[in-house]
């Protein structure tokens, strides 16, 4: 979980989050996924938030039925897609969901 405060204090990587969704064109809750998931992550280390906000946009987008490819995910934040394939289990693991079997 994550205070109220939280949101203050990451506002900047919330906007990154809804840029990376407005390029993607994900929904609504897909986009409160990705928040979520993020505020309930998000490492100390500012070198690390980068690769959680795009995993979190790729599991937002996942758990809302709104899948997008990692290569588009890794190119509307900014990161590799390999950053993303290395990241996204433990982070979907870690918010007590299961990862799909495909």
């Amino acid at each position: 979980m994550y205070r109220a405060s939280d949101r203050i204090e990451h506002d900047e990587w919330l906007s990154d989050i809804e840029a990376a969704a407005d390029r993607l064109d994900l929904g609504t809750e897909a986009r409160s996924h990705a928040v979520d998931l993020f505020l309930s992550t998000v490492p100390e280390e500012d070198r690390s938030k980068q690769a959680t906000l795009a995993a979190s946009v790729y599991v937002g987008a996942l758990v809302a039925d709104e899948e997008r490819s990692q290569s588009a995910v890794a190119e509307a934040t900014g990161v590799s897609r390999l950053t993303i394939q290395q990241r996204w289990k433990d982070l979907l693991e870690t918010a007590g969901l299961e990862a799909p079997g495909w």
